[in-house]
């Protein structure tokens, strides 16, 4: 018996983890009705899902509007929030030249640093020239980089023969993610 009591307060426990950091929350009603006061009903909650921000406070306790219905304009766009969250725009990679093309090796290497807090795909050109500074060649790949870190890209020649023509790389310096 002494086993079960246990078990029962360490599933009670799970239970109250789980619901926490699942944002589910006691205090903030989530319903089909538009409104709630504050303290009753449940529900699935998020910092991203102010839906309305009207709110006031009488007696000591506050009272917040959660409109779940967004109005619509006549064009069909809405103009209410959104419930998902947007997330801010990726910077461009940053990149340097390792090493040009030689008639051995018919890519140039580059190296590819991502400063944004997730990964990404960034686009990364390489434009060979020749001695004349005209355009032998200009190459582009997409390449995945982890959050902030820094990798080396090869960008090859689009054929290999041109490697005699090349004098010098120039890569883009920012890569636009992807």
């Amino acid at each position: 018996m002494h086993r079960r009591g246990r078990r029962l307060k360490f599933t009670a426990v799970a239970v109250l983890v789980v619901l926490s950091l699942t944002g589910f929350s006691s205090g903030r009603g989530h319903g089909s009705s538009g409104s709630s006061s504050g303290g009753d009903g449940g529900g699935c909650s998020s910092s991203s899902q102010n839906h309305d921000s009207s709110s006031s406070t009488s007696g000591g306790s506050t009272y917040r509007d959660h409109d779940d219905d967004d109005d619509y304009n006549d064009t069909g766009s809405s103009s209410g929030s959104s419930s998902t969250s947007t997330s801010k725009p990726l910077s461009d990679a940053r990149v340097k030249l390792v090493s040009c093309a030689t008639e051995d090796e018919a890519y140039a290497t580059v190296e590819v640093s991502n400063p944004n807090s997730r990964a990404a795909y960034f686009t990364v050109t390489v434009r060979f020239l020749d001695a004349g500074s005209e355009q032998v060649d200009v190459r582009s790949v997409d390449e995945y980089v982890a959050a902030n870190d820094e990798v080396k890209v090869r960008v090859p020649l689009s054929s290999p023969g041109l490697a005699a023509q090349v004098d010098r790389c120039d890569p883009d310096p920012y890569a636009p993610a992807g």
